[in-house]
């Protein structure tokens, strides 16, 4: 299948998926799984009694980009793993990033307030490297997508809750 294919970018994850579950295990050995972009999600953690409730980005109309489509990815604490319940937002920034090759991307990468000012830099650029990763596995063009990192710099929610915490762990989409 020749690499301009509209299907070989699927056909890729496939069979990148496929030899990851190839490897024998055996009862005696630790079970650790390998995952396209991160592993199944831990129950939530419980704090004081209360449940944290997961951060889901709801769909923006009238930016660049895809309508009706997330433009912001959100990560757990201390990762920067993209969630199996994002892939779909990946997806669809993919689908509309081949279909518009004129358009580029600056994936801007996010924590809360918690650490020092090198570690979350750090840390934001992983998020923002992960979602690119992500999305040049489905097929777009590496030098169209540009990953930087504002670390803990503009919170979305200044508060000290693990809600706004929460809500400051993300990876925002900005077409240009």
């Amino acid at each position: 299948m020749p690499k301009n294919s509209p299907l070989y970018p699927s056909l890729l994850l496939a069979l990148t998926l496929a030899a990851c579950s190839s490897t024998p295990v055996t009862t005696s050995q630790r079970v650790e799984g390998t995952y396209a972009f991160r592993k199944p999600p831990a129950p939530a953690v419980v704090v004081d009694n209360s449940r944290v409730a997961p951060v889901t980005a709801q769909p923006v109309q009238g930016k660049k980009g895809p309508d009706n489509v997330a433009h912001i990815v959100y990560f757990d604490f201390d990762s920067y793993t993209v969630r199996p319940t994002d892939r779909p937002i990946l997806e669809s920034h993919a689908r509309w990033l081949r279909s518009n090759p004129q358009q580029s991307l600056v994936l801007q990468g996010h924590t809360d307030s918690r650490g020092g000012i090198e570690y979350n830099l750090a840390l934001g650029h992983k998020r923002a490297e992960a979602v690119r990763s992500g999305l040049q596995l489905l097929g777009v063009e590496q030098n169209r997508v540009e990953a930087v990192s504002y670390g803990k710099e503009q919170l979305a929610d200044p508060g000290s809750s693990d809600a706004a915490h929460q809500r400051n762990r993300r990876v925002e989409f900005e077409y240009r």
